[in-house]
Parts: C-alpha cells; sequence; structure tokens
C-alpha cells in the first residue's frame, strides 16, 4: 500500500488538500502516474491529481481510475535530493514525458527526511501538457525552500537565521487576500523591531528613559506574531487574541493558496469548485444554512485578494457541484434568485417557522412583510422575500400587493367546508382570524 511508503495528506470535505502554514500551490495536473522503477514493492499510482506547492509534492487519487487506492499521499519537497533533467531522444517522443527525481528514504523504504538510503520516484504526464512549464515550476519550488522559512516562523526569538528566513519566505510567497497582506504588515514590524533593537543596543540610558515605547513596540510585533507564537499571559490574551482565534480570523478573511488559471490551468473551474465548496462552510453557518450568490462572490473575492475571479466563473464552479460528493448545492427560485444552501437545509423547517408567524394577533390582522419574516429567520429581506414566495406556491399564504408593497397573510381558503363552499368552518385558524379582526 502507498501508506508504507508514503505519508497521508489530508484531504477537506469537498476532496482538496489541507495545506500547512505559509504553503501555497504552484501548479496542478491531471492523469499523471506516480511510480518508482528502482522498487518493485512501490505502489503504482495511476492516473491521480498531482498537485506542486511550495512545501510538497501531492498525489490525489481519482475514483474512477483508482478504485483500490483511497488515500491521498504526499512526497516533501524537503526529501527531495535531485531532480534529473529530461531527456530529449527520438524514444521519448513516442511515450508520455516522464520527470525523475531522487528521494531520502528509510532502510523500509519510507519516505523521509532523515532516510539514509535514496530512491528514484518516476512521475508519468499523460495528456496534453506543459512539462517544460512544470518541471521549471518543480525545480523553483525545490530551489526556494519556503518549507525552511516557514519553520523558522514559529520558532521564539528574532536572531539573525530566524529574520534571513523570514525574508526568503517574503520573496517565495506571493501576497493574497487579507492574510497575504498581514503577512507583509509581519515582515514590516518584524524590520522594525530589529530596527528597535539596533538602535537600543548601545544605548542603555535612552531604553530606560523610553521603557514604554519598548514595551508598545514590543506588543504589536507580538500581536502579528501572535498566530506562531503562543506564550503570551493572560492579560495579553485579552488585547491580542489567542493562535486558534487569529487563525480562525485569518481562514475567515483569506485564502492563503487561492486557485488560479496559472496554476491550475485546465483543471481550474474544478478546483476553483472544490475550493469554494470550503470555503462557504463557515457563510453558511452564519447565514442559516442559505446565502445570496452574490453575498458569497462579494466574500469570496474579498478573500482571494487580488485573485479575483468572474460571476461567470463563480456559476460554472457552483454549477460543477452536482458532480461531487460535496454537503452543498447551488438552488435556483422561481423567481430567478440563485442561492447557495447546505444539502441538509429543509424548507418545511422554515415554512413551520412563517406559519407561526403569520399566526400571530397582529399577523393575522395587518399580515407580514419581508422585513418582519428577515427578522424572524435570520436572514436578508430579499432571502426572506423568496421564502414568502415559496410558502405562497405551497398554498401556506396569500400575498397582498399594494404601493407600500409586498404583505403576506395566512391563507384561509382550506378554512372552507367541502361540503359547502359558502359555508366556513368555524373552529381552527378561521376562527383565530376572527378573534384578532375582532379585537383590532
Amino acid at each position: 500500500m502507498a501508506g508504507n511508503f508514503l505519508p497521508a495528506a489530508k484531504l477537506t470535505a469537498s476532496g482538496r488538500p489541507v495545506l500547512d502554514s505559509g504553503e501555497v500551490e504552484c501548479s496542478l495536473l491531471s492523469t499523471v502516474d506516480l511510480i518508482s522503477e528502482d522498487l518493485s514493492a512501490f505502489p503504482h499510482l495511476k492516473s491521480g491529481l498531482l498537485i506542486l506547492t511550495t512545501h510538497r509534492l501531492l498525489w490525489l487519487p481519482s475514483d474512477s481510475n483508482t478504485p483500490n487506492i483511497t488515500t491521498a499521499v504526499y512526497i516533501p519537497l524537503s526529501t527531495i535530493q535531485h531532480i534529473f533533467s529530461t531527456k530529449k531522444s527520438i524514444k521519448s517522443m513516442f511515450h508520455s514525458p516522464r520527470i525523475r527525481f531522487q528521494v531520502s528514504t528509510t532502510p523500509e523504504g519510507q519516505v523521509s527526511e532523515k532516510g539514509l538510503k535514496s530512491l528514484v520516484i518516476t512521475l508519468v504526464l499523460r495528456g496534453k501538457m506543459d512539462t517544460d512549464s512544470f518541471l521549471g515550476k518543480f525545480w523553483d519550488a525545490w530551489r526556494g525552500q519556503a518549507w525552511e522559512a516557514s519553520g523558522s516562523a514559529t520558532e521564539s526569538g528574532s536572531g539573525s537565521r530566524s529574520r534571513e528566513s523570514s525574508e526568503l519566505l517574503a520573496v517565495k510567497m506571493p501576497v493574497v487576500g487579507v492574510s497575504g497582506i498581514l503577512r507583509k504588515e509581519q515582515e514590516m514590524w518584524e524590520s522594525t523591531d530589529k530596527s528597535l533593537q539596533d538602535a537600543f543596543q548601545d544605548l542603555n540610558a535612552l531604553m530606560s528613559k523610553a521603557k514604554e515605547m519598548v514595551v508598545l513596540a514590543e506588543r504589536m510585533r507580538l500581536k502579528l506574531l501572535s498566530g506562531s507564537n503562543n506564550q503570551t499571559s493572560g492579560t495579553n490574551d485579552e488585547d491580542m487574541g489567542t493562535k486558534e482565534e487569529m487563525q480562525d480570523w485569518l481562514l475567515s478573511v483569506g485564502i492563503a493558496s487561492p486557485v488560479t488559471k496559472e496554476s491550475a490551468g485546465a483543471l481550474y473551474h474544478q478546483q476553483l469548485s472544490r475550493q469554494l465548496a470550503d470555503f462557504v462552510k463557515k457563510p453558511l453557518e452564519r447565514a442559516g444554512g442559505m446565502i445570496n450568490l452574490i453575498d458569497i462572490y462579494c466574500l469570496f473575492n474579498r478573500a482571494r485578494g487580488t485573485e479575483l475571479i468572474s460571476p461567470d466563473d463563480l456559476r460554472q464552479a457552483c454549477s460543477l457541484w452536482e458532480k461531487f460528493d460535496i454537503p452543498v448545492m447551488l438552488r435556483k427560485f422561481d423567481s430567478g434568485v440563485m442561492v447557495i444552501q447546505n444539502k441538509t437545509h429543509s424548507d418545511d423547517e422554515v415554512f413551520s417557522r412563517i406559519r407561526s408567524l403569520v399566526s400571530k394577533p397582529d399577523a393575522l390582522r395587518t399580515g407580514i412583510s419581508a422585513s418582519d419574516a428577515a427578522m424572524t429567520l435570520g436572514v436578508a429581506p430579499a432571502m426572506a422575500k423568496e421564502y414568502l414566495l415559496a410558502a405562497e406556491g405551497k398554498g401556506l399564504l396569500c400575498r397582498d400587493v399594494s404601493p407600500d408593497g409586498f404583505r403576506f397573510h395566512i391563507n384561509l381558503f382550506p378554512e372552507i367546508s367541502p361540503d359547502d363552499r359558502y359555508l366556513v368552518k368555524d373552529h381552527g385558524i378561521y376562527s383565530m382570524w376572527i378573534s384578532a379582526v375582532s379585537s383590532s
């Protein structure tokens, strides 16, 4: 099995890889085999999705082509010892392009950074793709050693080695989303902290007089670094937040590695669809299980920073959800309004709450508006109106259109006696309506 040789990669609910801190996707290729011609026991991973990041080389299985492989695996770039150049020959023109690289392994064959043995792994690129472009990105990611910068950023202290690694990371990592902007701010404060320390190193007298300024500068630095250093006091936690709170906030307002056409190529809409499915999870929870497509478009583009997408890209990404086993779906109301909702979202529960609202004495007399329903359902008025129209289509409500707008009333027509259309039942909702109107 692949797990005996390669570490397993964690995936999101939509099948996207869970990236490490500071990790960014560089390139994606489909229908790629991952094999080793040197070790017969090494598994033959066929026709999977290959994702190159700044830290790892991930291989994700294809459900249709690899029924026996259920786990995504990866190769840390830190374990790679050498990348072999491709040889152009007449023979190579008649078979799929291959990229070979050498990794360090344990005596048992497990890929490991501290391995004493080596193994040559081969990537077989099937289909039409730019092999030279991918190989160039592969070389750049391996030489960049961004994983070292990410590791040193989490260590305490501000020595020269840590600062040099942070500077290397700043060069290799693009600025995307709010998290990218905060990372630039973090680098700026680290540079400011270094200048403060150098300036005050030989000025003890000034440091003693400017103690408050030094404390303020240090607190500002720790606030931006609190995501990587959580060793603060209880008082500082109140001002700066814990590490977990900072990480949750970054995830809600910025995507560290947005899917782009440059990195994903032909897989752009497919991977964008999966990333969008992961992103909408928290907004849906806050919106009660359903959110307008326009609102998601604004939130998603804000999180992507400068890597904006078009409305057509968003709609295509949502339409692909039908092909994936994910818990969200795109829904279109009869009025044409499009929303994103959880598959577990129940309209019956919403209709029950609407029925309770319109059955109140005040609502029986004057009806309810979309704003009234929005306050009860905890959604935007535009979404509440769609719910009310859907309830009208189910026969629960009747609509009254006036210069003041739409107002919805409880439907009293089911209260008419089936034996005599001129008689109305003297019990149930009709009697409640008579009592409410009579008391007004």
